[in-house]
């Protein structure tokens, strides 16, 4: 049963790549296709069908759907009104082109430890076109360090929920584990942010162009924002969540708490930004109403069909869960003997590649381990969470929401997506994992 679930499964993940590539579906149709595919040869009642479909849709685009809206209308805003092209010429001037990947890769390694990977990319997305624009240098260049800087904090680093989650389950320590993944996370991040992305920039030369965030011709009398004004654009959803992460070390009182974790979240710190860009960024630009409503909906139209791709991959990953994909890898790697630290990872990995969400991996494999490891000694509870985070980066591919957002918003193919995106998070699982084994071997 095990081998001819595995099957279905591969040949399910075959049937999506098949569809986009040879048949030329729509990856939402490919993606419908698979699911209902696997989901019948694996034997799941056609009453539950519907329901797991509907219920992984739901519960991805319930999160995402105004954070990509809002994101996507920021993005615009920071195109149209010069502040991306501002910025990129601020990191041109001061680091030079040469080490502009550096930047990027910093950039997107302290964006991304208060706010979720999905956010980050819609924050760096509009400074990595105009950089790229500017600099007519290889997208991948720009691009890949910033979103291995995301990436790998999003994986590794506490607050961010799946490492929340592991910490709580194994009992480990947080503070520990906190300072254990920042001295991990900062060479991974770089092997699989600027070396890496050096590497394949050589190799791999995209026949597409990042469309949706593109600006448009600048007419007469619409005046550029300042530096700082373009900086404080891009920066002020990550300062609104930082404000709503820390809420609870900086006021005692329950009410300014809960307004702070408010305006902290994702979707309103978002939305007060997008308010604020408008202003700021539009009307103080001359821009007149007409022309910022025009710019929304012309962003706003193809923010439909990536959330009806995520949405489907979305449907497929919660069909792989229902039908018991996740639970027989972990089961398989469960009977192996192996030390604590790497049978963690192989079963976060495992578990990542079926069902596609680096979460659900890492939760999984933490309650999966954690009974194992209650009657062992000399476990390293603080490295068991990096491992076991840095096996749930493994192999991102069809079934994740993250691959494609990568492909949609950067303008790639989808084989283009597998040799940049999926190996690049391949990298950062393998050498998270080594970087963790070798600590271990010190302490």
């Amino acid at each position: 049963m095990d081998a001819y679930l595995l099957i279905i499964t591969l040949l399910s993940i075959v049937l999506v790549i098949v569809g986009v590539s040879v048949f030329k579906w729509h990856a939402f149709i490919s993606l419908l296709m698979a699911s209902l595919f696997l989901a019948i040869f694996s034997g799941m009642n056609f009453t539950e069908i519907v329901a797991a479909y509907e219920t992984g849709v739901g519960g991805q685009l319930g999160h995402l759907i105004g954070i990509l809206a809002l994101g996507t209308i920021l993005g615009k805003l920071l195109a149209e009104s010069g502040a991306g092209l501002q910025i990129a010429n601020f990191f041109i001037k001061v680091f030079g082109e040469k080490k502009l990947p550096w930047a990027m890769f910093a950039s997107g390694f302290i964006i991304g430890i208060p706010v979720f990977f999905e956010v980050g990319i819609l924050i760096l997305l509009p400074l990595i076109i105009s950089i790229q624009q500017s600099t007519k240098k290889n997208i991948l260049l720009i691009g890949l360090p910033a979103i291995a800087g995301l990436s790998i904090v999003h994986g590794l680093v506490p607050p961010h929920p799946g490492a929340v989650a592991a910490i709580g389950i194994y009992g480990a320590n947080l503070g520990t584990v906190l300072l254990y993944s920042l001295i991990i996370a900062i060479p991974t991040g770089i092997i699989g942010g600027p070396l890496f992305a050096k590497f394949i920039s050589k190799r791999v030369k995209p026949q597409g162009e990042p469309e949706l965030l593109q600006a448009g011709e600048r007419p007469e009398g619409i005046t550029l924002p300042s530096v700082f004004l373009s900086f404080f654009s891009i920066l002020l959803p990550v300062v609104l969540m930082v404000l709503g992460t820390i809420a609870g070390t900086i006021t005692s009182n329950e009410t300014a708490q809960g307004v702070l974790g408010f305006i902290g979240s994702p979707l309103i710190s978002l939305l007060i930004s997008v308010f604020f860009g408008t202003y700021v960024l539009g009307y103080m630009r001359g821009r007149d109403r007409k022309t910022i409503k025009k710019f929304i909906e012309e962003c706003l139209l193809p923010v439909g069909s990536i959330a009806l791709i995520i949405g489907a991959g979305s449907g497929f990953k919660q069909i792989l869960i229902e039908s018991g994909v996740g639970t027989m890898i972990g089961e398989m790697a469960q009977d192996m003997s192996l030390s604590p630290l790497v049978l963690a990872f192989i079963i976060a990995g495992l578990i990542r590649i079926a069902t596609g969400s680096a979460t659900v991996a890492l939760t999984t494999a933490a309650g999966i381990v954690a009974p194992i490891i209650e009657s062992m000694s000399g476990v390293n509870l603080e490295l068991l969470v990096i491992v076991t985070g840095a096996g749930s980066l493994m192999f991102s591919h069809v079934n994740d929401a993250g691959f494609w957002m990568v492909k949609e918003y950067l303008g790639l193919t989808i084989e283009e997506t597998f040799k940049t995106w999926t190996v690049l998070e391949t990298i950062l699982s393998f050498v998270a994992c080594a970087c963790a084994l070798a600590l271990d071997a010190f302490l």
